[in-house]
């Protein structure tokens, strides 16, 4: 079985179709978990949301998806996220809003638990260092974890009494085997490691191989859509820096 695994989608339709046709190009999965954060920050909240109930198989709710139906106070968020929420609010109808109050903050697929933010805090912890993972191991049984949140790639490998931080990239696979993991595959809508290509996984469980790919799609595109809907700029052109 192959499994594709996205997280942070943001409302940004361009780079989720891109990532979808790159699934199928990297010859197709049986399924697609999502973990979270299909809407927030981008302009097409609606069409991302039509999308991910129609292709994922599963799906968590991320932070911005809980405060984008009043399920999470905007006080956690900075000032442009926080506007940013507030319009997608407005986007929302009734139908959007069943679909993302009913999703799950964690689902256990086999020896994966599914998280947005990590398996102790679901959805408003970042593990960004290897510290932040070494605590979070004792919050699962599962062997592995898939967290989204921070934007980043990275995995976090449970080695005796030591966590180890290990950086992905593509080209390079990540073998899913002998040693608990905590693996982030970086954001499909609004990557922050430098790199502003959309971010995802996919997870071949007859090879317990797991591969980072990136992918180009058209940024300046859906940054024309965010300055038509009167999104806050920072969010705007950090799409173009990755950050």
């Amino acid at each position: 079985m192959r499994y594709a695994i996205i997280a942070d989608i943001h409302a940004n339709l361009a780079a989720l179709q891109a990532v979808l046709e790159d699934i199928r190009i990297n010859g197709g999965v049986d399924e697609i978990w999502c973990l979270g954060d299909i809407v927030g920050y981008g302009p097409e909240p609606r069409e991302c949301l039509e999308v991910v109930q129609k292709r994922c198989t599963v799906c968590i709710a991320g932070n911005h998806d809980l405060a984008a139906i009043g399920k999470l106070d905007l006080s956690y968020f900075n000032p442009a996220a926080a506007e940013a929420c507030r319009w997608t609010t407005e986007k929302l109808n009734p139908v959007d809003v069943h679909y993302l109050g009913d999703l799950p903050t964690k689902v256990e697929k086999g020896d994966f638990l599914l998280v947005h933010g990590s398996p102790s805090e679901p959805t408003l912890e970042y593990i960004i260092s290897a510290g932040i993972a070494e605590k979070n191991f004792a919050f699962f049984t599962n062997k592995f974890c898939l967290a989204g949140h921070s934007h980043i790639p990275a995995a976090f490998k449970e080695e005796g009494s030591a966590t180890q931080s290990i950086h992905l990239t593509t080209g390079i696979g990540l073998v899913l085997h002998a040693h608990r993991m905590i693996v982030n595959p970086g954001s499909v809508g609004q990557p922050r490691d430098g790199d502003p290509r959309a971010s995802y996984a996919i997870y071949d469980s007859e090879g317990l191989m797991l591969r980072l790919y990136r992918v180009e799609y058209n940024i300046s595109a859906t940054q024309d859509k965010m300055m038509q809907a009167g999104l806050p700029v920072p969010l705007i052109t950090r799409l173009e820096q990755g950050r």
